[in-house]
Parts: structure tokens; sequence; C-alpha cells
């Protein structure tokens, strides 16, 4: 049976770019030696990682004066990185879920850290709007897309500091102005690649700017001068993130996955609402395109462990919630096809008849 995979993440990637770097894995480019062996200082992989920073400029149009990195240690790290390259006096921390607060908790090891707003109140079902930002902030932290409850920022907000986001789940999905961040980073197995690499764009002359002495690693500036090449880079999924940004210049950029996350989230959510059985957990004018957060009705709750057996028949993998919120989550990334959700709508369809 065909499975449609709605994982969190690792999650689906297009075939295409599957079939490519299992192929890559084998032979690459034609030298008889796999992708895994070569040495990452090779002219063929640096080709790989030029290509791959080249082309994520391209397509979100990424103004001069900034750089994109390809890291390892996963978004997890860069909470971390960033206070330590961007903290001197104070931040302030847009609370909007399990993420953000993690990448809180790791800027209070370095100073003094504003929660300018928390959605924690409602179990993080909305997104806080009308906050304000001390004027004097090294910088205000964002998460726009909040994969375990289900909001999402659709729009770049005006900051009056600098503004770092992390954008894990929904990077590659909408048009992004990059002019108005001063960094932005994130796990790339949501919507980039395969798991292992992280990507950062950063305005180059923003760092270098805190009195602290950094270790050479966790330094932006390590990096940039040395192209993502300081230390060997996680090649497997650097090459996966190129395939995977081919695909979506194939399918007409990150415009023509912005309409397609509308599509799919518009199809699902009606169905949400229209379904007797189901019904959204976050608030209407917050939901996330990118991860569909629903439960049973209160009345129908009893039969939450029947339809995850029942859509687990019909090829609906990973569509179990988040244990904070329970019931069910089905994540649209890009390379999920309409033909997917309708798939869902139609077994959700099927269980309310039966």
């Amino acid at each position: 049976m065909k499975k449609v995979n709605f994982g969190a993440g690792p999650s689906i990637l297009p075939q295409e770019v599957m079939k490519a770097t299992a192929e890559a894995c084998v032979d690459f480019e034609g030298l008889g030696l796999s992708l895994m062996e070569i040495s990452h200082r090779s002219k063929e992989f640096q080709k790989v990682m030029d290509d791959a920073q080249a082309l994520f400029k391209e397509l979100l149009q990424i103004p001069e004066g900034y750089s994109v990195l390809f890291l390892g240690g996963g978004a997890s790290l860069e909470f971390a990185m960033v206070p330590y390259n961007y903290l001197e006096h104070k931040v302030a921390y847009l609370n909007t879920g399990v993420w953000a607060t993690k990448a809180q908790k790791e800027a209070r090891l370095f100073g003094e850290v504003v929660e300018v707003a928390s959605s924690a109140d409602k179990n993080f079902t909305y997104v806080p709007k009308n906050f304000e930002v001390p004027a004097d902030a090294d910088y205000l932290h964002i998460t726009t897309n909040n994969t375990i409850y289900g909001t999402e920022l659709l729009r770049d907000i005006d900051s009056p500091v600098p503004l770092i986001a992390d954008m894990s789940s929904d990077i590659l999905s909408r048009p992004v102005d990059v002019s108005k961040y001063t960094m932005i980073y994130g796990g790339a197995q949501k919507n980039l690649s395969m798991a292992g690499v992280t990507f950062v764009i950063v305005k180059d002359d923003s760092l270098g700017k805190v009195s602290r002495q950094i270790p050479t690693m966790l330094d932006y500036r390590t990096h940039i001068k040395k192209g993502s090449m300081f230390n060997t880079p996680p090649v497997v999924p650097i090459y996966s993130a190129l395939q995977t940004l081919k695909w979506i210049k194939s399918q007409g950029g990150v415009e023509a996955m912005d309409k397609r996350a509308a599509e799919r989230a518009e199809i699902l959510y009606n169905e949400i609402d229209r379904n007797k059985l189901f019904r959204g957990t976050a608030e209407a004018a917050d939901r996330s395109r990118m991860n569909i957060c629903f439960v049973m009705n209160d009345e129908y709750r009893e039969l939450e462990q029947e339809f995850l057996a029942f859509a687990l028949e019909r090829g609906m993998w990973g569509i179990k919630g988040h244990r904070d919120v329970g019931g069910f989550r089905a994540s649209c990334y890009n390379a999920m096809p309409v033909e997917g959700v309708k798939a869902l709508v139609e077994t959700m369809k099927a269980f309310e008849n039966r």
C-alpha cells in the first residue's frame, strides 16, 4: 500500500531528491566513488556547496551582505550560538511554544532575557500580537512556525531591533523579506533536506559586536570565512538540500510553494471544520499551514485510537499528535502533494460515515 507521510520531521522529501541522493551515495558524479567517502575539499563537493548556497540565495532573493551557511548541531545548537554571538546586554523573545521556550532558556545563560509575550496561557494555541519590544534589546527572537501546537506567523513582522528567526519548519514555504532579518536559521529536516544539516542565513556586518570571547566553532564568522568548510560538513544532507532546492526551482520557486501550502491547508481545515467528529486546536487566525493539528470532539474522544488505526490501514502515516496536544497532526511540508491531503480528507469522511 502506498503511504502518505504526514510525519513532523524528519519528514517527506520529493521522490526525485531521495533518488538522486541515493544514487550519489553509490556513485557520485560518475567518479566510481560514493558521496559518503570522497573528500569534502574535492572540487566535486565544493561545487555542491557553492551551488547550494547560490540557489538558496536565488530562491529567497537574499540581498548582498548576507551569507548562507550549512552547519551541524541542529536548531538546538543555534539556540545557544545565537546569544553567544549577539547578546551583549539584554534580548527579547516571543514565546509561542516548546522550541521558542527552549531557545529562550539557552539565552538566559548569557544575559538578561525579556519575554515580550507568551501564548502559554492557552497552551500555545495562538500567536501573541501587539507586544512591545524594548528599544535597547540587542535582538528580538521569534519562532515562525509552531510544529507541536500548529500556529504560524505568516508575515514578516517589523521589529524596532535586529530580528532573528527560527524558521526550521516553514523555510521556503513562502516568500520572505530577508532584509528585515539579521539572521534566519533552522534544522533542514522538514522543508529542505534529510536530518543532519542546519541552515543559517546571516547578515555579515551584524557579527563581532559582543565583548565576550567566542569559541572558534561557535563563532559564525569562522564559518563565513571558511565557506562552511572549517570542519568536515555533513556532506550527504547538504547534497540532499541542493537537490531539494533544485526541485523547488523546477516547481516554480517559493511562490509556487506558497500557493500549494495555502491550497493544502484550505482543503484540510475545511474538512476539520465540517466533520462532526473533529475540531482544530489552534485559533483560526493563527493556524499553521505546515502542521495542522486537530482532535476528536469531546463526545467522540473514545474513538481516537480507532481513527488512528483506521487511517494507518489506509496509508496515512505519522498523523498521531504530539503528546502536549494529543489527537492528530498532519504535517504538510513542501513535498506533500495536494493528493496526499485529499486522501486524508477522504479517510476522515469515510470514518465519519462508518
